[in-house]
């Protein structure tokens, strides 16, 4: 049987093979199938956590096939509308036999998360641990649509005229002009609701004020101790000083690619 050897599979990646989290991808549609993976899981002291996914909305069940179900082995040189139907068919199929996931009787004592309607409404029940939170904030937080997200730095500042780094000055006056080119820029592109993100620092903010839309002020995205570290790093200190203290925070304050990050942590794909 497929499903007991793939557990067994499981059970060799976490028990011989060193491994912490194992992802049991299977529809897993009936009691009878989802209470022998509890008890495989008792029986090795494994936690078990269900995902269960509810999508009623046709539009999404349709973008969803489009988007992604086209790309599959399963539809090498289908068209369109033969991979749409016969998807259609397989989840008519699945209807049939599925017995959800029952939350308030059944299933009352399982871990879960129920996802409704792609991120719609979500249903969590007895998260036990650190692990199992982390995986419901990934899901509460994941797209599977796609949409666009534009990366801006503020303008310039007061500090940067001066040559410093760091510090919570205000914009200078062509970092003003940037915010209001940066305002025609956004007006241009025509946005739907647009959200607008920024950090706690001054700078940010005017730049965010400038596009005259509503704007969230985050924490999180405050440069992380740029200005300091253990060893009495820098205090508004100059590029000239930091290149002398150290070439490698240097290169890490200076070379600001998408991917890189600056001293402490700081970087675009953590904020995406």
């Amino acid at each position: 049987h497929c499903a007991l050897a793939a557990l067994e599979d499981v059970k060799s990646y976490l028990k011989e093979e060193g491994g912490q989290i194992a992802v049991f991808d299977a529809t897993n549609t009936t009691r009878e199938r989802r209470s022998l993976i509890v008890d495989f899981a008792k029986e090795n002291d494994f936690k078990v956590f269900f995902i269960e996914s509810v999508c009623d909305d046709p539009s999404v069940v349709a973008s969803n096939v489009l988007d992604v179900k086209l790309s599959s082995p399963d539809y090498k040189g289908c068209s369109s509308k033969e991979a749409l139907d016969d998807f259609m068919k397989r989840i008519n199929c699945y209807k049939n036999m599925y017995e959800p996931l029952d939350p308030d009787d059944h299933d009352r004592d399982l871990s879960m998360i129920i996802v409704i309607d792609v991120g719609r409404r979500f249903l969590a029940n007895k998260v036990q641990d650190h692990i199992q939170s982390k995986i419901v904030y990934y899901l509460m937080n994941i797209h599977v649509q796609p949409r666009c997200i534009y990366l801006c730095r503020a303008g310039e500042s007061e500090s940067n005229i001066k040559g410093k780094i760091g510090g919570d000055s205000g914009l200078s006056q062509r970092g003003k002009k940037f915010s209001i080119a940066l305002k025609k820029y956004i007006e241009e592109q025509n946005l739907k609701e647009l959200k607008v993100w920024t950090s706690q620092l001054k700078r940010t903010i005017q730049t965010a004020e400038a596009l005259k839309v509503p704007y969230e002020q985050w924490k999180a995205l405050n440069e992380l101790d740029s200005v300091s570290r253990p060893f009495e790093f820098f205090t508004n200190a100059s590029p000239k000083n930091c290149k002398h203290d150290t070439a490698v925070t240097y290169t890490a304050l200076f070379i600001l690619h998408l991917s890189q990050l600056h001293w402490m942590g700081i970087g675009f794909c953590s904020t995406i």
